[in-house]
């Protein structure tokens, strides 16, 4: 039987074997690796700069693919409106900082628009409530960035706990037409880029979307798996056969004369 395993014809068959399994494995990971990469969240085009009313409604939803667009917008910052949101880092996608040095506050600044509604603007971050760069720059200003949704409230909590007045702990549109009552407040907010004065710049991401799972690669996947499997099938068989074959020969009547 080890001589019919290792005749050459047999290690062919051993060699092609391998060779096609680690193939036919390779080629199902590679599509396995596509599958998951399809459900990840994917950086689409950024489109050009718009107005920001084309964009944020007063009193309705934001589109999802609003957010993270670039915008412009145009009027008169209100100082005597103006809030800072608590314990922030200067990163829109993160909460709050693990160090407590690098917690602080963003600068919330209501931007009176030429149609006399209110725009929200992040106009940067410091790190003490009471830096002299958060001065609202006086007359008329022009203001670029990104465009954010509006986000939970639970200031009214932290109000409780002793947060001080004019501060908040979220951006929320809710909370912010109550504190600016009387005004007309536009859903969600734009973080300035580049940052007002000497203020420190907030980072936002460019407009994402979340990825589709290609279910057809995870199909792809299994298939070459199968195929492996399958090639491992037909080498046994083959081996089977061929040893049978020569267990046969050796004992036919003619092999047995010849002995």
């Amino acid at each position: 039987m080890m001589r019919t395993l290792l005749s050459p014809r047999m290690l062919g068959l051993h060699l092609l074997t391998i060779g096609v399994v680690i193939a036919f494995i390779l080629l199902g990971r590679w599509q396995l690796g596509v599958f998951q990469d399809s459900g990840k969240p994917q950086a689409t085009s950024d489109p050009a700069p718009v107005a920001v009313t084309t964009l944020a409604p007063v009193g309705g939803r934001m589109d999802g693919g609003a957010v993270g667009r670039q915008v412009t917008a145009e009027g008169v910052y209100d100082a005597q409106r103006q809030l800072l949101v608590a314990d922030r880092v200067p990163d829109v996608d993160e909460p709050g900082g693990n160090v407590a040095r690098d917690k602080g506050y963003w600068v919330l600044t209501p931007l009176r628009l030429d149609d006399g509604t209110l725009m929200p603007v992040v106009r940067g971050w410091v790190a003490d409530a009471g830096d002299p760069a958060a001065v609202v720059p006086e007359g008329r200003v022009g203001v670029s960035g990104r465009l954010r949704p509006q986000q939970g409230t639970d200031s009214v909590q932290r109000r409780a706990e002793g947060l001080p007045e004019g501060q908040v702990q979220t951006v929320s549109t809710g909370e912010l037409v109550n504190l600016w009552s009387g005004e007309k407040v536009r859903t969600g907010f734009l973080v300035a880029q580049p940052p007002s004065g000497g203020l420190t710049q907030v980072k936002v991401s460019p407009p994402v979307v979340g990825g589709t799972l290609t279910w057809r690669n995870l199909a792809y996947a299994a298939n070459w798996w199968i195929f492996a499997g399958f090639a491992v099938f037909m080498w046994f068989h083959f081996v089977r056969d061929g040893v049978r074959g020569d267990r046969d020969r050796r004992n036919s009547p003619e092999m047995v004369l010849e002995g």
